[in-house]
């Protein structure tokens, strides 16, 4: 064999190299999570997130660049695809208010005719995305009901913002703390009235989504063992205001 002929085999085996699995680095993103602390609005418990000092420090901005940067051919796993996307959510979520504030809720930045959901609200993985698809066209696809617990839509009623990135490795372990969390929040999550139990309105918005935990009673019996058995009822008031400080 010529050394030609070796030296194209070469070049060729390494192209089709499969890419290597990776995750961006959050770094950015944590400091931007420094700005988020607990808080009370409304008579709800919640981490408040302080929009201002997002907007002073470019924090936020910088989350947003390298979010949009990442080459998302670099997901290799569910649940690395999963960890990116959550992330993804939330910092767009939080750009969608911090480009709006000073504001009451992340609705205003939409309209009836155009809601904020269906405006574009950044770039990712070099296409231009609105936060319902990254929700319903990528998240709520993976058949992963945890992530209603996790994406945070900038508002009082939303679960609350993770203190740290999500991870690939440490997923599991995430998403289930943060769905105890959200069921030990009275004011948003769970609460029992008479003979009833109370939950959020994302059970009910999402209900099919919980079917792969047996439906809505099964999932929330799992994280909250121990509750009586009472009627569930999905009408926690949801509070739409922005969950800013």
């Amino acid at each position: 064999m010529s050394l030609r002929a070796l030296f194209f085999i070469i070049v060729v085996a390494l192209a089709i190299q499969p890419v290597a699995a990776e995750e961006p680095d959050w770094n950015d993103y944590r400091s931007v999570l420094k700005h988020v602390k607990p808080g009370l609005k409304n008579g709800v418990k919640l981490m408040q997130v302080d929009y201002a000092a997002l907007n002073s420090d470019g924090s936020l901005e910088k989350a947003y660049r390298n979010l949009s940067a990442f080459d998302i051919n670099h997901l290799a796993s569910k649940e690395e695809r999963l960890a990116f996307y959550i992330n993804a959510y939330n910092i767009l979520a939080l750009k969608m208010v911090a480009d709006h504030w000073p504001t009451d809720s992340i609705k205003d930045a939409g309209s009836f005719f155009s809601p904020v959901w269906n405006k574009p609200a950044g770039q990712l993985g070099g296409k231009t995305v609105t936060l319902g698809e990254v929700e319903h066209e990528i998240l709520r696809k993976m058949g992963e009901p945890r992530i209603h617990m996790a994406i945070v839509c900038a508002s009082v009623s939303c679960p609350d913002l993770r203190a740290e990135p999500y991870t690939a490795v440490r997923l599991n372990e995430q998403l289930d703390e943060q769905t105890r969390q959200f069921l030990d929040n009275s004011g948003k999550g769970l609460r029992i009235a008479g003979k009833v139990i109370q939950v959020s309105k994302i059970f009910d918005w999402f209900e099919e989504d919980f079917e792969a935990y047996g439906g809505v009673a099964s999932f929330i019996k799992r994280y909250r063992p121990g509750l009586p058995d009472l009627r569930i009822k999905t009408n926690i008031p949801y509070d739409w205001s922005v969950n800013g400080s």
